[in-house]
Formats: C-alpha cells, sequence, structure tokens
C-alpha cells in the first residue's frame, strides 16, 4: 500500500490525472457544444427549406395572379378608350346628318364656294421657301439627295 500511496502523489501520476481531467473536460464541453450546434442548425436548415419550398410553391402563381391584374386592367383601359372612341364617332355621325355642317366642311376641305361669291386661298409663305428649296435640290448630285432624304426620314421618324 505504500507503493500505491507513493505512486499516487508523484509528479508524473498528478500532472497524467491533471491532463486527463482537463481532455474530459475539453472533451464534455465540444460533445455539448456539437450537440447544442446541431440540433440549432438541423432546425435552422429544415426551417429554411420550409420557407423555400412555400416560397417557390407560391412564387408562380403569385406571378400570374399579377399579370392577369395587370391584363385585366389594360383591357379595361382598351374598353374604355373604345367606348370613348364610339361615342365620338357617333357625335361625328349625328353632325354629318346635319345639312348645315356638311356644306360647312365641304366649303372648307374641298374649297367650294356658292355662287356669287369670290373664293381666295392664303399661302403659307414659308411653304414657299420649302418649294424653292425643293427646285434647288436638282442641281446637285444624285446622291446629296439621297442622303438628304434618309435625313428628313430620320427626323420625321423621331
Amino acid at each position: 500500500m505504500a507503493v500505491k500511496d507513493r505512486d499516487r502523489f508523484s509528479t508524473a501520476t498528478r500532472i497524467r490525472l491533471l491532463g486527463e481531467q482537463t481532455a474530459a473536460r475539453v472533451y464534455r464541453s465540444q460533445t455539448r457544444r456539437q450537440a447544442r450546434r446541431s440540433r440549432l442548425t438541423g432546425r435552422a436548415a429544415l426551417l429554411a427549406l420550409v420557407m423555400c419550398t412555400l416560397i417557390v410553391a407560391l412564387a408562380y402563381p403569385m406571378r400570374e395572379y399579377v399579370s392577369q391584374r395587370a391584363e385585366i386592367d389594360d383591357l379595361r383601359r382598351e374598353q374604355q378608350q373604345a367606348r370613348q372612341r364610339v361615342e365620338r364617332l357617333r357625335d361625328q355621325k349625328a353632325r354629318w346628318q346635319d345639312d348645315a355642317y356638311a356644306e360647312q366642311q365641304i366649303r372648307q376641305r374641298l374649297h367650294y364656294v356658292m355662287p356669287g361669291e369670290t373664293g381666295f386661298i392664303v399661302v403659307d409663305p414659308h411653304a414657299a421657301r420649302q418649294s424653292h428649296a425643293v427646285l434647288g435640290t436638282a442641281d446637285r448630285v444624285w446622291y446629296a439627295n439621297v442622303w438628304d432624304g434618309v435625313d428628313k426620314s430620320d427626323a420625321s421618324a423621331r
């Protein structure tokens, strides 16, 4: 028994016991952390998976719902515009049924005059300048005229 007691109090034995105790504490704390982490991570992963599944499952129907609502709004707006156009055309048809309006439009658009009246046409001075510019194109080379035509058509497209 004396040898056992002596071994128990030796430095090597104490250091070995301290090392074993420390290793046991470290192992216990690591397993506790891992157990806590793994439970939390598993729950979080399951929650994330459920949320992603719900988002994916609801994304397409919500997109379709929103697009259909937008399409319904567009169709209602087009229907309202069509009703307004029909109303304008009915008003215009009713005006054309009136002989005084038809006579006014014929005189204005076709430059008709009643017997005994003198007709006048006022020429726009800017139109005369434009016609002179068109006459000047005959003096230029053909490709300059083509390029000017392209420029004018591009400007009118804007």
